[in-house]
């Protein structure tokens, strides 16, 4: 069940983006239904009744269909993770049985919900869009873990490895911090839709430094009201957004290069492996990220972006699962 629901976690977070490129994510005016109705209209009448009904919000049909579809894989995402903390307090007096960790995540799964509530009512106000990316993140993250401690599996180690783990294990924390920091600035970015301020790399507009307004681009005061679909910053404030992000993962990719750095100073094929499936992982993101910039963020390309950001924070918590659940052999 750990298993399917972290895949469907998976799942949820790119049908999200999806929504988010195809310009979606306003295209049910109410929450959790569409229009006054549990599913997307077909029938031409309730189609007229509900564009009478929201006369500023006419029906188009295929972006309701994604939006709801959307809803439907977070409402179903929603019921494994009740089931799990139900299980999980049904088990609670076996000390092996990670009971706590499902019930944080029921938590956060029920804040996930008010987030995607708040992104149709507050019309996709840039600061609760962001939070519900990194929630999602988050929630994704903690299931593959429970996954990972529900498997009972450890690695077994030699003393010599065992005793270079405290430094594994800060390099890792700070990894996965700034690698969150990271996929929040990246939902700032594309809630602001900052994607296209800079169309050349590594320069932006022609400049190394190009002219930015941090003012407003971080401004977290933005009022609540307006429509921000399409964002509403001006271009300076955009660019500064667009060129953080890209700072951001300079950070991220020196970070996740040291740490594997390190890893390979161990004498472990586990830590070697993991090193090598990492840097993979992080060649192809940077290879997407920059390929964004250049095709103007093409659907595909995008998403598989999104789903590189995805990968890298398992392979970041497989990591840490394994290293603090390491035994001597």
């Amino acid at each position: 069940m750990a298993v399917t629901a972290t895949a469907l976690s998976i799942a949820v977070l790119i049908l999200g983006v999806f929504t988010r490129l195809t310009d979606a994510g306003l295209s049910c005016p109410d929450w959790p239904g569409c229009y006054g109705h549990f599913s997307w209209l077909t029938d031409p009448d309730a189609i007229a009744r509900a564009e009478r009904l929201y006369p500023d919000n006419p029906i188009e049909q295929q972006k309701t269909v994604v939006d709801m579809v959307h809803r439907y894989t977070a409402g179903v995402l929603g019921i494994l993770a009740i089931a799990l903390a139900v299980i999980s307090w049904l088990r609670r007096e076996d000390e092996a049985y990670p009971f706590r960790l499902p019930t944080f995540i029921l938590f956060l799964m029920v804040w996930q919900s008010l987030f995607g509530m708040w992104s149709v009512t507050l019309q996709l106000w840039p600061q609760i869009v962001s939070l519900h990316l990194l929630t999602g993140m988050v929630t994704c993250s903690l299931l593959w873990l429970l996954t990972l401690r529900l498997s009972g599996r450890e690695w077994r180690l030699s003393p010599d490895v065992m005793g270079k783990l405290p430094g594994v294990k800060s390099w890792l924390l700070a990894v996965i911090t700034v690698t969150l920091l990271q996929i929040l600035l990246g939902g700032w970015t594309s809630a602001n839709y900052a994607a296209f301020a800079c169309t050349e790399f590594p320069t932006c507009q022609g400049q190394w430094w190009p002219e930015m307004d941090f003012k407003n681009g971080f401004n977290l005061t933005q009022t609540i009201g307006p429509n921000y679909l399409g964002g509403k910053l001006e271009g300076e404030a955009r660019v500064a957004i667009h060129v953080m992000h890209r700072l951001g993962g300079l950070i991220v990719g020196l970070l996740m290069v040291g740490l594997a750095v390190r890893l390979f100073t161990i004498k472990s094929t586990q830590f070697r492996c993991m090193a090598l499936i990492m840097l993979a992982i992080l060649t192809v993101q940077i290879t997407l990220g920059v390929s964004n910039v250049f095709l103007m963020s093409p659907l595909l390309t995008a998403l598989m972006h999104h789903l590189g950001s995805v990968l890298l924070m398992l392979v970041l918590v497989t990591l840490g699962a394994r290293t603090w659940t390491a035994r001597l052999e």
